[in-house]
């Protein structure tokens, strides 16, 4: 019988996959006991109501998100440069498109929870800042500045690209040039460390 921490990741698993394949409205107890392949009323053993379940899978996503965020900023290389940040906000573009694409759908039907649950809104904040965090970090590493604001804003930018890569048709995205994630992390990092028309909005304080 596994550990109860261990059960509790295992739900937490088993309701990312059903609410990226299902939406919120297909997130019940019962499919998660499907999806766990654990005895009916498990779920419910751990989360009582259908709120408690989006406040656990926003939990989990946003804990295990910024503990690989804070590995990442605390083993940031000697020597790194802008292409190799370029490449790394590449490089999670295509991650939330193919390998981590139900974390990412899954992600994006918390979004939608966060609006009307005080409480998956707040581990939604944890991930938002805890992107900004390095994104600060990496460009410091690289003799750039940014902003939170900046970084909140390519927090965004990140969101809605990837969200229109997952939801577009390939030829639309193919038309578009959305399906080249090399030049759409290029461009919005672009976005957020040169100056703009409106100046210090987007580094430093807003004029």
């Amino acid at each position: 019988m596994p550990q109860r921490g261990n059960r509790r990741e295992l739900l937490a698993e088993s309701a990312i996959e059903v609410l990226a394949r299902e939406g919120g409205r297909g997130l019940t107890h019962r499919a998660i006991d499907r999806e766990a392949g654990v005895p009916e009323g498990t779920t419910k053993n751990y989360h009582p109501t259908r709120s408690s379940l989006f406040i656990a899978v926003a939990r989990h996503i946003a804990a295990e998100h910024t503990s690989a965020l804070r590995e990442l900023r605390e083993r940031m290389p000697e020597g790194l440069n802008k292409n190799d940040i370029a490449t790394l906000y590449a490089t999670m573009l295509r991650r939330m498109v193919t390998d981590a694409r139900s974390r990412f759908l899954a992600l994006f039907e918390l979004h939608l929870e966060g609006v009307r649950r005080p409480e998956v809104r707040s581990a939604l904040g944890e991930i938002a800042l805890a992107n900004v965090d390095t994104a600060v970090h990496l460009h410091a590493a690289v003799g750039e500045r940014i902003s939170q604001r900046g970084g909140a804003l390519l927090e965004a930018g990140m969101l809605g690209v990837a969200l229109t890569m997952l939801s577009q048709p390939d030829d639309v995205l193919r038309q578009t040039g959305f399906d080249d994630a090399e030049a759409l992390a290029r461009a919005l990092l672009s976005m957020t460390t040169t100056s703009g028309p409106v100046p210090g909005v987007l580094r430093g304080r807003a004029s």
